[in-house]
């Protein structure tokens, strides 16, 4: 729990940033809290890449201005590299090195890291330790990731899509990882494109698209704030949402494939009339929500209406490899 007193660990107040005359991310302002897990969230192309790399001292800013722990990213950047960590999708790693070798040498790094051995235990890699990271399979590369991104104790965690091709068993073990980080006092900054994850794991979500913050808040806040007088359901994808719309006598639109949204309200009626006409194809139900939304339904609809509203995104440029 953070208290009142807390100070940001992460502060982003009016961050532009230019590339040439486009624009990728446009008078963004956010904060995140220690011992908090903050989810930034948005579209491929939203400027999510470009203020990470900010707050990690790789870019800098336009206008405006980023602090992590107090410290400016780029001019104090030796004083801020030993108190984060930082784990990114893929590279860094040479292909013939072993988890126990890469651990070792970045251990080296910090004055006072954790012990190599016990990360290996902690991401469960101990008996992948002379593995080549060649030979290794996308999730043990990912998790040995997440272990170099900690080993030097981090006040701060850049965690770029933690989990991405890492099966069930996996997410589950980095999930714990993460959340014990927050329960030790670390703010961790989660980029994810698994929005169920991040309606599970944080604490705080920041969504932002065109390099613009959409919505701000716990993910409780957001879902409740989108709550509204219709019914969503699951089933496959392509539906005659006119001839159910005609059949129930309200209007429906398929949101995303599979997602399906009924702008009505949710009586038990018009709850059987929908699975009334499913039943008659013989077209299975995947699930139904009477007003309550997820995380992934704020999601959709407001970088839909930001879509909508906004000229095309802007394209980042390519990510980098781990320094």
């Amino acid at each position: 729990m953070v208290s009142p007193e807390s100070q940001p660990a992460i502060e982003v107040t009016d961050l532009t940033i230019r590339y040439g005359d486009r624009v990728a991310v446009n008078a963004l302002s956010f904060v995140a809290m220690p011992g908090q897990i903050t989810a930034l969230l948005g579209p491929n192309g939203a400027g999510k890449t470009s203020t990470v790399e900010t707050l990690e001292g790789y870019r800098r800013p336009t206008s405006g201005s980023v602090r992590v722990l107090g410290l400016d990213p780029v001019a104090e950047h030796r004083q801020l590299v030993a108190r984060i960590g930082v784990m990114l999708q893929s590279g860094g790693v040479a292909t013939g090195m072993r988890p126990a070798e890469a651990l070792h040498l970045f251990a080296s790094y910090y004055d006072d890291p954790i012990d190599p051995d016990e990360l290996l235990d902690l991401v469960g890699l101990a008996d992948h330790r002379s593995s080549t990271w060649r030979s290794m399979s996308g999730g043990e590369q990912q998790r040995l990731s997440l272990a170099l991104a900690l080993v030097g104790r981090p006040d701060v965690a850049f965690l770029d899509e933690p989990t991405a091709g890492i099966d069930p068993a996996g997410r589950q073990l980095i999930r714990r990882v993460i959340a014990d980080l927050r329960d030790r006092g670390v703010a961790v900054l989660l980029t994810t494109h698994d929005l169920e994850e991040a309606e599970k794991l944080a604490d705080h979500v920041v969504i932002i698209d065109h390099g613009v913050v959409l919505a701000d808040g716990t993910p409780t806040e957001l879902m409740r704030a989108s709550q509204g007088d219709d019914v969503r359901f699951g089933a496959p994808s392509g539906l005659d949402v006119s001839s159910l719309g005609e059949r129930i006598g309200a209007v429906v639109t398929e949101v995303s494939p599979g997602e399906y949204l009924v702008a009505s309200a949710a009586t038990p009626s018009m709850v059987a009339a929908i699975t009334g006409w499913l039943a008659e194809k013989d077209l299975p139900l995947a699930d139904l929500r009477a007003g309550r939304q997820r995380l992934e339904d704020v999601f959709m609809r407001l970088t839909a209406d930001a879509n909508a509203n906004t000229p095309a995104p802007v394209s980042s440029r390519r990510r980098r490899s781990r320094r």
